[in-house]
């Protein structure tokens, strides 16, 4: 109700009002006014059905498209992205996530998410190589030191971490590692994006990271747990996605890069309708009955509202969207067959999205 379905005119809308966009009968929070005028290339799916209300379970849902049960750890949708759309020799990583994400599950290190924390500057672990014939003489004792390791039965293991070091130092000596820095984006850049924010600059460097050819970007802000002191710091927090994603949608766009770069804008549940008493001022807590996500680009159809709920709040009245019809579309976006099995280091095959069926309203 304080994103992309409001309730103005309801008790359990709260302090919350509505601003119109671009798109004549759709109106979103008031939080969000710049990402209103760009309501042309975005739609908002508010039906979603979710299962998982607690903050592990449903990160790994809606990272995955599946709920965290069985011994089988499936990957994020990022290293998936990576390891089906991504180059394996690539000199920079195919999947990079500003802030912690979860991992590659039985993908292993190749499709891994390579962090970074502070979005404008190179991470701590790289460092310019000054002697290249150095560094190789140094990764050749590694790999004499780990023989005997291998020979002993760890063969796998040994050649990932191998494989690990070999990439770091590509990565080190790539013309393209500049794209993590923001030193040479004007100061007008960077403000519009919001200079003083974490995710803003985040999202610049996310810009820059797919346009030297990064298959999958993600970009997280934490601060969304709001129990209590909704009203006061819902504020920041729509500010902030505000400026960063609308800047974002508009560069992708003067770019000639937005129809084929899809932008997801989530979180792992909703929050309740109903606004709880907790002090100091109220808030809302878990929610996954259903809840709201925004998407944009990728050839996907902008400008509607999919789904909606009751007056309430409390309940989805039309166009029930599962998160494995979410992961279906993204995938036909993406042009990745979610039909296809891919197998764990055990041979068990488990399909890339289980169920669901694309949103037919998304799909241009």
């Amino acid at each position: 109700m304080d994103t992309f379905d409001p309730k103005p005119n309801h008790a359990n809308g709260g302090a919350t009002k509505s601003v119109k966009t671009a798109v004549p009968g759709i109106e979103i929070a008031e939080y969000f006014p710049k990402l209103a005028t760009r309501m042309k290339d975005v739609s908002v799916i508010r039906s979603i059905a979710g299962k998982e209300a607690a903050h592990e379970r449903g990160t790994y849902h809606l990272h995955t498209g599946r709920r965290l049960t069985g011994a089988a750890k499936f990957p994020n949708f990022g290293s998936l992205v990576a390891h089906k759309l991504g180059d394996p020799k690539s000199d920079i990583p195919n999947f990079v996530s500003v802030g912690q994400t979860l991992s590659s599950g039985f993908l292993g290190v190749q499709a891994a998410p390579f962090v970074v924390d502070r979005p404008g500057t190179l991470p701590d672990n790289i460092a310019a190589v000054t002697d290249e014939a150095r560094t190789r003489r140094r990764l050749q004792l590694l790999a004499a030191q780990e023989a005997d390791f291998s020979a002993a039965g760890a063969k796998q293991l040994v050649a990932e971490h191998q494989n690990l070091y070999e990439r770091a130092r590509s990565l080190m000596t790539s013309p393209r590692l500049k794209a993590f820095k923001l030193d040479d984006e004007p100061a007008a850049v960077k403000e519009r994006y919001g200079a003083k924010s974490q995710l803003g600059q985040g999202l610049l460097v996310a810009r820059r990271l797919v346009e030297v050819g990064v298959p999958f970007v993600e970009v997280r802000r934490g601060g969304w747990d709001m129990h209590s002191r909704l009203f006061e710091n819902i504020k920041t927090a729509g500010a902030d996605v505000d400026t960063g994603l609308s800047a974002l949608l508009a560069d992708l766009k003067d770019r000639g890069m937005l129809d084929r770069t899809l932008v997801i804008c989530m979180g792992e549940f909703g929050r309740t309708p109903k606004i709880n008493d907790r002090p100091p001022t109220p808030g809302r807590d878990h929610w996954a009955r259903n809840f709201s996500i925004a998407v944009a680009g990728g050839g996907l159809r902008g400008g509607q509202a999919i789904g909606s709920t009751s007056e309430d709040g409390m309940e989805i009245v039309d166009h029930e969207v599962q998160v494995e019809d979410l992961f279906q579309t993204f995938c036909k976006s993406m042009r990745i067959d979610a039909n296809e099995e891919l197998y764990t280091p055990e041979g068990r095959p488990l399909k890339i999205v289980d169920g669901g069926a694309t949103i037919s309203e998304l799909i241009a």
